[in-house]
C-alpha cells in the first residue's frame, strides 16, 4: 500500500489551486445541465441566440455536454497547467484562457452565421456549440512556444517533438470529421483555438520581465505550424496578421525582431526566446526529476518488502 501511495502521490500532486477551480467549474457545469437540462439553453452558444444573449460568448467554453468532454477537459487542465502555470503565472494563465476562450467563440458565432447565409441550413444557427476543448488545444501552443524540441511520448510508443503536436492533432481532427459527425462538431473550435492561442502568443501576451508584447521569433512564426516546403504559400497568409496588429510600418521590422533604427527589440531577439524556452525546458525537467525520484522512492520500498518476506 505504501509504495502504491508514494508512486501515486508523485503523479497526482502538484495541481495548481486555480486549475483546481477551473477544473471544478467544468465538473460543475457539466452537473448543473445534467440536473436541469434547459440550463444548455442559457450556458451553450446557440448563435441565433446570442442577441441579446451575449453571456453565451464567455460561459459556452466552460460547459461540456458529454463525459468524454468533461474528463478530457478536467484532465487537460490539470495536468497542462502543471507546466504553464508556474512559468506564465497565475494571472497571466488565467488571462489566456479567458482571452482565447472569448476569441474562439466569437470565431464559432461568426462562421455559424456566415454558413447560415451560404447554406440556409438551420442547424447552423440552433445547435448548441460549448466545450473547453479550444483552449485545451491553446495550451499545446503555449507548450510549443515554451519548449518546442521537447520530445513527448505518445502511448508510450510514438516519439515526436512539441512543436508539432498542435499541428497534429488538427491534422487528426481534420481526418477523423470525414468519418463522424461528432467529430466534425469539434473541429472548429479546435482550428480556433489554436490560431488565437497563436496570436494572443504572437502578439498579445505581455512579458513581465520586459513589458513588451508578443513574441516575434522566428522560431515561432505561423509557417512552423505546417511542413517547410509550405513556407511560400503560409507567409503571405502570416503577413496578413502582421499587418493588423503590429502596424502597416512596423510589420517587416518587428517581426524580425529589430525596430526601424535597425537596432534589436528587447526582449524580441533569439536570445530572449531561448532563455524563455531555458526556463520552460527547465521547469519541465524538474518535474520529470521529481517524479524519477518518486518513481525511484517506489522502487527501494518495492525492494525492501520483497527482503523482507524473504
Amino acid at each position: 500500500m505504501s509504495s502504491q501511495a508514494v508512486g501515486g502521490s508523485s503523479f497526482f500532486s502538484g495541481f495548481t489551486r486555480l486549475s483546481k477551480g477551473l477544473a471544478a467549474v467544468l465538473v460543475g457545469g457539466y452537473a448543473l445541465i445534467q440536473i436541469f437540462p434547459p440550463a444548455v439553453t442559457y450556458l451553450a452558444l446557440i448563435p441565433a441566440r446570442t442577441i441579446p444573449f451575449a453571456w453565451n460568448l464567455i460561459t459556452a467554453g466552460y460547459v461540456e455536454q458529454s463525459v468524454f468532454g468533461v474528463v478530457v477537459g478536467t484532465v487537460g487542465l490539470l495536468f497542462i497547467g502543471k507546466l504553464l502555470e508556474p512559468i506564465w503565472g497565475s494571472r497571466e494563465f488565467f488571462k489566456f484562457i479567458i482571452v482565447v476562450n472569448f476569441l474562439t467563440s466569437v470565431c464559432i458565432f461568426i462562421t455559424a452565421i456566415a454558413l447560415y447565409y451560404i447554406t440556409r441550413q438551420e442547424n447552423y444557427l440552433y445547435t448548441p456549440l460549448s466545450g473547453f476543448h479550444g483552449v485545451l488545444s491553446g495550451f499545446l501552443v503555449g507548450i510549443k512556444q515554451i519548449v518546442p524540441d521537447q520530445e513527448l511520448a505518445l502511448f508510450s510508443v510514438l516519439k515526436i517533438k512539441a512543436k508539432w503536436v498542435p499541428s497534429l492533432l488538427l491534422f487528426l481532427a481534420i481526418a477523423t470529421s470525414f468519418f463522424t459527425e461528432n467529430a466534425a462538431s469539434y473541429l472548429p473550435t479546435l482550428i480556433f483555438g489554436t490560431y488565437t492561442s497563436w496570436i494572443y502568443l504572437r502578439y498579445l501576451q505581455r512579458k513581465p520581465e520586459t513589458s513588451l508584447k508578443g513574441d516575434p521569433s522566428e522560431e515561432f512564426a505561423f509557417w512552423t505550424f505546417f511542413p517547410e516546403f509550405l513556407r511560400p504559400v503560409i507567409d503571405p497568409i502570416a503577413s496578413v496578421f502582421d499587418r493588423m496588429l503590429c502596424g502597416k510600418s512596423e510589420t517587416s521590422s518587428q517581426t524580425k525582431g529589430y525596430t526601424l533604427a535597425a537596432e534589436p527589440l528587447p526582449g524580441s531577439d533569439p536570445i530572449e526566446a531561448s532563455r524563455r524556452r531555458e526556463r520552460g525546458a527547465r521547469a519541465l525537467e524538474e518535474r520529470l526529476a521529481a517524479e524519477r525520484a518518486a518513481g525511484g522512492g517506489t522502487e527501494d520500498l518495492k525492494r525492501r518488502d520483497a527482503v523482507e518476506n524473504v
